[in-house]
C-alpha cells in the first residue's frame, strides 16, 4: 500500500536526513555521546526484560508493566538511533520514501504507546498505594492485559491517522528533512500540498494523546502524594518521596519536550529538534534506571541471575 501511493502520491522518492547540526567539529562528539546513549538503552531495556522474563517472583502487574515499558523503549530506540548515528559519520544521510514513512509510523507507535504506557504505571502505583487491600483484585492479570491492549490500540490508531494524513500529501522539489529522523513537523514543511488537514490532526491527536495521559498522571500522583504525606515514618515517607520524586521527573521530562515539539509553534525547528533529544534518547535510557535500579526486588533478581549465569558457565 504505502509503496503504491509513493509511486501515485509524490514526486520525491527519497529524502536526505539533516541531523542534529551541521558543525563538523561536533560530528564526532556527538557521535560517540549518541552511540553510549544508545548502547545504554539497549543493555539496560533488554537486560529489564530478560530479567523479568527470567524472576518468577517479578511476575507481578508493576513489573508487568514496567516489562511492556522496557519492550517500548528498545523498539522506540532502534527506530531512529541507527539512522542517527549515521548522520554524525556520513556526509549524505538519504532515506527512501516508503522508508521514511514507514520510520514514521513505528516511531508515532512507540511513542504513542509510551505514554498511555507510563499512564497504566501511574494507575498501577495509585491502587497499590492508595488501595493496598484491593490492588490484587483489582489489577487482576485480565485488567493488566486491558491496559497495555488499550496503550498499543491507541497508538496504532494515532500512527495510521498521521502516517495516512501524510501519505496523502505530495512532496514535489524539496526532500532535505531538518531533522535526524523523519517526523512529522519537518515533513509537513516539504509538503508542495496543502497541509491544513494534517495540522489538525497534529493538534487533535497530539493534543488527546499528550493531555489525557498527563492529566492522569497527574491526578495519581496528587493522590498518591496525600497518602505519602499521610504517612508516619520518617523514613518511610522519604523513600517514597525518593521514588515517586524520580518517577515524576522522567515523565515531566517525556511529556513536557513532546508538548514542547508538537504544540508549541512558535519555536523554530532547531529547539525542536534539541527538545526531541530528550523523550527521543535521554527518557529511554533513563527509565530503566529510574524503574529498576532503585528497586529492592530488582537488585535481587539480579544477583539471583548473576549466580545462575556463574554456575551455569563458570563451574
Amino acid at each position: 500500500m504505502i509503496s503504491m501511493l509513493a509511486r501515485n502520491g509524490s514526486l520525491v522518492t527519497e529524502f536526505v536526513l539533516a541531523g542534529l547540526t551541521d558543525h563538523p567539529e561536533l560530528q564526532l562528539p556527538l557521535f560517540s555521546m549518541f552511540l553510549m546513549i544508545y548502547i545504554a538503552t539497549v543493555l539496560g531495556n533488554f537486560g529489564l526484560v530478560t530479567m523479568i522474563s527470567l524472576s518468577h517472583h517479578l511476575h507481578t502487574p508493576m513489573y508487568y508493566f514496567l516489562f511492556n515499558l522496557s519492550f517500548i523503549d528498545l523498539c522506540y530506540s532502534s527506530v531512529f538511533s541507527p539512522k542517527m548515528l549515521m548522520n554524525f559519520v556520513c556526509e549524505k544521510n538519504t532515506i527512501s520514501y516508503v522508508s521514511c514513512m514507514t520510520q514514521l509510523f513505528f516511531f508515532l507507535f512507540f511513542v504513542i504507546s509510551e505514554c498511555y504506557m507510563l499512564t497504566s504505571m501511574a494507575y498501577d502505583r495509585y491502587l497499590a498505594i492508595c488501595n493496598p487491600l484491593l490492588y490484587n483484585v483489582t489489577m487482576s492479570p485480565r485488567v493488566c492485559s486491558i491496559l497495555s491492549f488499550t496503550s498499543y490500540g491507541m497508538a496504532f490508531i494515532g500512527a495510521s491517522a498521521h502516517t495516512g494524513c501524510m501519505l496523502r500529501l505530495t512532496f514535489c522539489n524539496a526532500n532535505v528533512i531538518n531533522h535526524y529522523l523523519c517526523d512529522i513537523l519537518p515533513l509537513l514543511q516539504l509538503s508542495c500540498t496543502s497541509t491544513y488537514v494534517n495540522e489538525v490532526v497534529v493538534l487533535i491527536v497530539v493534543g488527546i494523546n499528550i493531555t489525557v495521559p498527563s492529566f492522569t498522571i497527574l491526578i495519581s500522583y496528587v493522590f498518591i502524594l496525600a497518602n505519602i504525606l499521610n504517612i508516619k515514618s520518617t523514613q518511610g515517607r522519604s523513600k517514597a518521596f525518593s521514588t515517586c520524586g524520580s518517577h515524576v521527573v522522567a515523565i515531566s521530562l517525556f511529556f513536557g519536550s513532546g508538548a514542547f515539539m508538537y504544540l508549541n509553534r512558535s519555536e523554530s525547528m532547531e529547539q525542536g529538534k534539541i527538545s526531541s533529544v530528550f523523550y527521543t534518547n535521554v527518557v529511554p535510557m533513563l527509565n530503566p534506571l529510574i524503574y529498576s535500579l532503585r528497586n529492592k526486588d530488582v537488585k535481587i533478581a539480579l544477583k539471583k541471575v548473576v549466580v545462575k549465569v556463574h554456575s551455569r558457565f563458570i563451574p
